[in-house]
């Protein structure tokens, strides 16, 4: 609020109770002159007190006002000198940046003079210097060409006798490998032995069995990716499901395949025609 906004309120606040002490002498005439007298009397001394303050205040508020006032007037002449200093800084300076800008365009039209006469000069010599660096591009190439192809030999020659001797020792592995897997009853058709590393999610049943309940026969076979060594896991679902056991596939055809089983059954259950196979342990419902 400013100052002429809190003379303001004083004199509102002092006409209030001016107003206040004489609506209550006019309140109190009219019941009892005598109280009324004494009364009005009391009330003109608090008013006369509060006037002596009000007045008091609004005193202080008119010199807070002169001293706002004559602080704003030499705020705004210390602007205004400011002002002044700034605008005599900026026609300094712009007199000092056309100067250097004359001078400057006189540098970059030397600059550009001798810039031109380099170029020339350069372009002279960069087109000996390439006509120089083609003939000995050609000679180096040449030179390089020689190295590299006496390398190339030396390298394929020592290429060729260790790929002679990995030869000899594949060949080696592969036949002891083969022995292996048919001693252990597996095919040493690499397309069984890659079809073993990814087997293939399946579910079939169980078609016929032995009189021994060793050896199964199952409705899938190699066309559902199985292959022999595969280990399918077998189950029965009715009257409730329960786990039997596993078989390991021993021969397959496109649509079945014959299984051993691994081990014993579950408590010696037989396996029956009808109960299912999986590659996952989990009986079909």
């Amino acid at each position: 609020m400013t100052l002429v906004g809190k003379i303001l309120v004083i004199v509102i606040m002092f006409f209030s109770v001016v107003f206040l002490g004489v609506s209550t002498v006019v309140f109190s005439t009219a019941v009892d002159w005598k109280k009324a007298h004494a009364k009005q009397a009391d009330t003109i001394k608090q008013l006369q007190s509060k006037n002596n303050d009000l007045g008091g205040q609004l005193e202080v508020a008119k010199k807070d006002l002169e001293k706002a006032k004559s602080d704003h007037t030499t705020a705004l002449a210390d602007k205004d000198k400011r002002i002044a200093g700034l605008d005599n800084d900026i026609k300094s300076s712009r007199d000092e940046i056309t100067e250097n800008r004359t001078k400057l365009e006189t540098a970059l039209q030397a600059s550009n003079t001798a810039l031109a006469e380099a170029k020339q000069r350069l372009d002279e010599t960069t087109l000996l210097r390439e006509q120089k660096a083609a003939v000995e591009k050609q000679a180096n190439e040449f030179k390089v060409r020689q190295t590299e192809l006496n390398e190339q030999i030396r390298t394929l020659e020592r290429q060729l006798q260790t790929t002679n001797a990995n030869n000899v020792d594949l060949r080696d592995r592969v036949a002891r490998f083969s022995v292996i897997l048919r001693r252990a009853g597996l095919s040493d058709d690499i397309r069984n032995v890659k079809g073993l590393e990814s087997p293939p999610t399946v579910e079939g049943e169980v078609k016929r069995v032995d009189a021994q309940n060793k050896k199964v026969e199952i409705t899938i076979g190699s066309d559902d990716g199985l292959v022999p060594g595969h280990e399918l896991h077998v189950f029965r679902t009715k009257p409730r499901a329960e786990y039997l056991g596993k078989i390991r596939i021993q021969s397959t055809e496109p649509d079945q395949a014959v299984g051993i089983v691994v081990g014993k059954t579950i408590q010696g259950k037989r396996i029956q025609e009808g109960d299912h196979v999986s590659s996952t342990i989990r009986p079909r419902s």
